[in-house]
């Protein structure tokens, strides 16, 4: 069913999420903070299914992480709305990586929110920066999607 969303580039890497209690706030909507955590959620699925889960950063000694955001809430999400949440590599080179998502509701195929981020390899015992190592090069850059916005 994804696959027949109005998707912003190919192939997307997809969760499937349903606004729930917990994720709503006083203005009766999806908190602004929900939509964070499921970047973070549909991230890490993707990165997961390139092969490169917390366990392989750990073993590696080398995480990826966030240094800025960009986040473009454009209709606001309601309890019990169905969504897909998608996202695409769309940049990387021996430091960083840029990745884009867009969250659709699937009962009106309304691109709900759109979003951006760029993370930096770290080293994780020393947390400095540091080039990305050869599984994590050959993983990410297979997976780049040129950014046809």
């Amino acid at each position: 069913m994804s696959a027949d969303l109005p998707w912003d580039r190919p192939q997307p890497h997809t969760l499937d999420v349903v606004v729930s209690p917990e994720h709503i706030d006083l203005m009766r909507h999806t908190n602004n903070v929900v939509y964070l955590q499921w970047l973070e959620d549909v991230a890490w699925a993707h990165s997961a299914a390139l092969g490169l889960g917390p366990a392989q950063y750990e073993a590696l000694g080398h995480g990826m992480v966030v240094r800025q955001h960009e986040l473009n809430y454009l209709q606001a999400t309601r309890l019990g709305e169905r969504l897909v949440l998608g996202t695409w590599l769309t940049g990387a080179d021996k430091l960083t990586l840029q990745r884009h998502y867009q969250f659709i509701r699937t009962d009106d195929g309304q691109t709900v929110f759109r979003g951006r981020s760029e993370f930096v390899c770290v080293d994780i015992a020393q947390g400095r920066v540091r080039r990305m190592p050869p599984e994590f090069v050959q993983a990410y850059s297979g997976a780049l999607v040129l950014d046809a916005r």
